[in-house]
């Protein structure tokens, strides 16, 4: 989609407050944890399962992994999404992904038993196993963990409640010709979401402004804290930030 991430989440921080006044909003359930990540969950239409690898083999597709992010409404819906860095020769592994998260419904992000709109970092590997597809579907982006395929899951910055995150917002770049940037952003988070740390680690390209508009944008920002064999952790991570100019 080519809305930008800040102006969907005002848009759908807006549908909320819309439906807080003229609905009676219901008490929080029990049934609803503190605490959950965005989920793409295992039921037969979830993306680990609506993902064609016998299509993907058929058309030559060869080892390769992708990584994607998601901005995912209260609803579970995928409001935006896009896949980067790619490793050689992953085009057509990319083209699937996106293809099948245009029409994804995830399981939301949960904060303080309430669902929240949450940005979900997840990684897609794929393998020819024996003449065998092998898919695997990570929520994470770290290297080692990705290595390990472990179940660790990244921290997702929320929108909402007491969280100051409000989306990815382009800067003034001084520049005739907008461009695409992107930052990598090492965070430390507490195992309740609280950001503890954060400093840029790179920027490309530099010195126009992409380094200062993520560290603005994700100062304040409250976080669903990464999950460790199903439990909250604090978490040491890198994570890509990406502005693409509004078209």
């Amino acid at each position: 989609m080519r809305l930008g991430t800040f102006y969907v989440i005002g848009l759908l921080l807006g549908a909320n407050v819309g439906l807080s006044q003229t609905q009676n909003t219901p008490s929080p359930t029990p049934a609803l944890p503190e605490f959950r990540p965005a989920l793409i969950g295992t039921r037969p239409d979830s993306l680990i399962n609506r993902i064609d690898t016998a299509d993907l083999i058929k058309k030559g597709q060869k080892d390769a992994a992708v990584m994607f992010s998601c901005l995912v409404a209260p609803t579970g819906d995928i409001v935006r999404s896009g896949a980067y860095r790619g490793t050689k020769g992953s085009e057509l592994l990319e083209r699937e992904l996106l293809k099948r998260l245009a029409n994804e419904k995830f399981i939301p992000a949960i904060h303080v038993h309430q669902p929240v709109i949450a940005i979900f970092y997840g990684t897609v590997t794929f393998a020819v196993v024996n003449g065998k597809p092998r898919l695997r579907i990570f929520a994470n982006q770290q290297l080692d963990e990705l290595k390990n395929e472990s179940d660790f899951i990244d921290p997702q910055p929320y929108a909402g409640q007491d969280s100051k995150f409000t989306g990815i917002h382009y800067p003034e770049t001084g520049s005739a010709v907008q461009l695409t940037g992107v930052v990598d952003l090492a965070l430390n988070v507490d195992a309740s979401g609280n950001l503890k740390s954060m400093r840029v680690v790179s920027e490309e390209p530099p010195l126009l402004g992409f380094a200062d508009a993520a560290t603005s944008d994700f100062t304040g920002a409250k976080f669903i804290p990464a999950f460790r064999n199903g439990q909250p952790v604090e978490s040491n991570v890198k994570i890509p930030v990406y502005y693409k100019p509004s078209r």
